[in-house]
């Protein structure tokens, strides 16, 4: 049964589906569905197994931790993180059985990035929507984000101006885990008057020293040494890697695009146009552009994959240290040397 997230609490207060799958590429409401799904299971005392799909993952363990379960009548939360959304033939077969016969007495847990649509097609994917709950969690757009975060407020137990609201929008720019925190600021206010721009912006003088899109303009100027200070201020301030992430590969596919229009013959100034890259940004993509090639952009785009894996938990590297090598190919003037 296919559900919104908006949905989930509702649902969970009725009882527990013994399948979820929560796929999506906004990681903070992946992030919030899946919480909603392990608060509920810690309420009714489940006990908890993660298994991590990687090469060479044995699916015997899925069913093996099943029938464990039945064996000692204990209920069960198993996380499956399968990031890719592709459990190949093995993996396929493994979710359908497991579907069939799924315990009453676990819920598993399946976590995944964006599904491509064929994904959502394939016998496997049905078989868990038939047999569970499937909750997609797409991108907030530009023109829906002001009422996502005017209702974030209320939840907050705050109000806000329109044009604080907009103020917020423009300045997180699509980035909802960047807007939970921002609101989180905005919380130390208080409730008793409405948020207005001038506590939009005093919140964001107060807390954001090291301000992470200065951060980003610092890279696309060359300026490493800068950048390097800045996203470890931004560390220390307990600014998340995620966020961080976010708004360096963000900056990093529109350069990769541009990157690849060039080499195909168009002129900058209308690959800028067709990126629609704002004016007061152009000669920082200029600049960006005039040191890094295309090919340099899609290494930097898996480097900061890797990144993603490492914060996910996918892989053992330490996620902030992938951040600073990113940061030091992205500005370094040199940068044909650094690849």
């Amino acid at each position: 049964m296919p559900l919104r997230p908006d949905q989930l609490a509702n649902h969970l207060d009725k009882g527990l589906a013994p399948i979820y799958l929560v796929s999506g590429s906004e990681t903070l409401l992946v992030q919030e569905c899946c919480d909603a799904i392990r608060l509920q299971c810690r309420r009714q005392q489940f006990s908890r197994e993660v298994l991590h799909v990687e090469a060479g993952f044995d699916w015997n363990e899925l069913l093996a931790s099943a029938a464990e379960m039945s064996l000692f009548a204990e209920q069960k939360l198993i996380e499956l993180r399968l990031p890719t959304g592709k459990p190949g033939d093995a993996g396929s077969k493994a979710l359908v059985q497991y579907a069939a016969n799924a315990p009453a007495e676990n819920v598993l847990l399946i976590i995944c990035n964006k599904l491509e649509s064929a994904t959502t097609r394939s016998k496997w994917y049905k078989a868990i929507d038939k047999a569970g709950t499937t909750v997609q969690c797409w991108p907030v757009d530009a023109r829906q984000l002001p009422r996502w975060i005017n209702q974030r407020l209320q939840q907050a137990g705050l109000r806000a101006d329109n044009d604080a609201i907009q103020m917020l929008a423009d300045r997180v720019e699509g980035n909802l885990l960047a807007a939970a925190q921002e609101i989180e600021k905005l919380k130390l206010y208080g409730n008793e008057t409405p948020i207005t721009v001038d506590k939009v912006s005093a919140s964001v003088a107060n807390n954001a020293r090291y301000d992470l899109f200065a951060l980003v303009d610092k890279s696309l100027q060359g300026d490493t040494a800068n950048s390097l200070k800045m996203l470890r201020g931004l560390k220390a301030e307990g600014t998340e890697a995620p966020v961080v992430l976010w708004a360096l590969a963000r900056e990093l596919r529109v350069l990769f695009r541009c990157a690849e229009q060039i080499t195909q013959g168009n002129g900058v100034d209308r690959v800028l146009q067709n990126q629609r890259v704002w004016d007061k940004r152009k000669a920082l993509t200029k600049n960006a552009l005039n040191r890094l090639q295309a090919g340099q952009l899609k290494s930097l785009l898996t480097l900061a994959n890797q990144a993603d894996q490492a914060i996910k938990g996918i892989n053992r590297n330490n996620s902030w240290d992938l951040l600073e090598q990113l940061i030091v190919k992205l500005s370094s003037p040199a940068a044909a040397r650094l690849f």
